[in-house]
């Protein structure tokens, strides 16, 4: 399958410059295949490194081989990026599109680290250049699936406003109950440190950092951890009866009447307007 990307160079370019764009850019050629399957294992293998020269005892004993090879798949990109900026029909529109400034990026910091100290981690970056195995893997399909999601995190954006200003306002209360009840000398020096300690305990975290030394303190402790593991839940009922909702309502037929897709995927007219839906099964 050729690709009819309006980067492809033009006619009257050069045999090698043809060839190179369909290696680069060829996701259905087997060389583009492989060309891509080498770069992300460069690219996991280049943040391995960045990741590993973080270490303190790693980049000690290490840091020669580690610089080096960060420099050595510092050079590999920029051939790659600059291979890509040639043999494209326009250049310009590549590098300003979004997986050009990723592979800018992922060459760019390497050499800006030489200027500013510090900076050799920021091309851990690079790892976003990993999305290209959704072409790889012939993974587009699932597009519709994450649409299905996004789509049902929307539905359910203001059930969960709602939930979370009830938490926010249920913290607020039980921090200060615990101030009055436990007070300065037990660590609850302010409403504030008291909201903390709601927030920490009613997620179910518990840094331990801050805790109460009352019978009432713990009584309330106690009521707020048991109310944690039911408030946790809600916004997961709440997301998943949308997700579910929006997931039948997508696998359903379309109405050519009204438009509606809420239908049940074994309907034989719309439940809205009345129109068959014999039409769209056959189609």
């Amino acid at each position: 399958m050729r690709d009819a990307s309006p980067l492809r160079p033009p006619v009257e370019a050069s045999r090698v410059r043809h060839r190179t764009y369909e290696v680069i850019f060829g996701h259905e050629t087997r060389p583009g295949q492989i060309f891509d399957v080498v770069l992300i294992v460069a690219i996991l293998a280049s943040v391995l490194v960045i990741m590993l020269e973080s270490v303190s005892s790693i980049r000690t004993e290490y840091f020669s081989l580690l610089r080096g090879a960060e420099w050595f798949f510092t050079l590999l990109f920029t051939v790659e990026y600059v291979a890509r900026l040639w043999c494209v029909g326009r250049p310009r529109t590549y590098a300003k599109s979004p997986l050009g400034l990723i592979d800018l990026l992922a060459v760019l910091p390497s050499y800006i680290s030489v200027l500013f100290a510090g900076g050799q981690v920021i091309p851990v970056v690079r790892i976003l250049r990993v999305l290209r195995v959704f072409r790889i893997l012939k993974l587009a399909h699932y597009i519709r699936e994450a649409h299905t999601l996004v789509r049902a995190l929307r539905a359910s954006q203001y059930k969960i406003t709602v939930f979370v200003l009830f938490v926010l306002a249920f913290t607020v209360i039980i921090g200060s109950f615990m101030y009055l009840i436990e007070g300065p000398r037990n660590g609850f020096t302010s409403i504030p440190r008291g909201v903390y300690w709601g927030v920490v305990t009613l997620t179910t975290v518990g840094f331990g950092d801050i805790t109460p030394q009352t019978p009432w303190g713990q009584i309330l402790a106690s009521v707020v951890m048991i109310m944690g593991y039911g408030i946790i839940a809600i916004p997961t009922g709440i997301v998943t009866a949308e997700f579910v909702y929006s997931a039948r309502s997508q696998d359903g037929p379309v109405c050519p009447g009204c438009g509606r897709l809420d239908h049940d995927p074994d309907a034989q007219h719309c439940k809205w307007c009345g129109t068959s839906l014999q039409k769209v099964y056959q189609e």
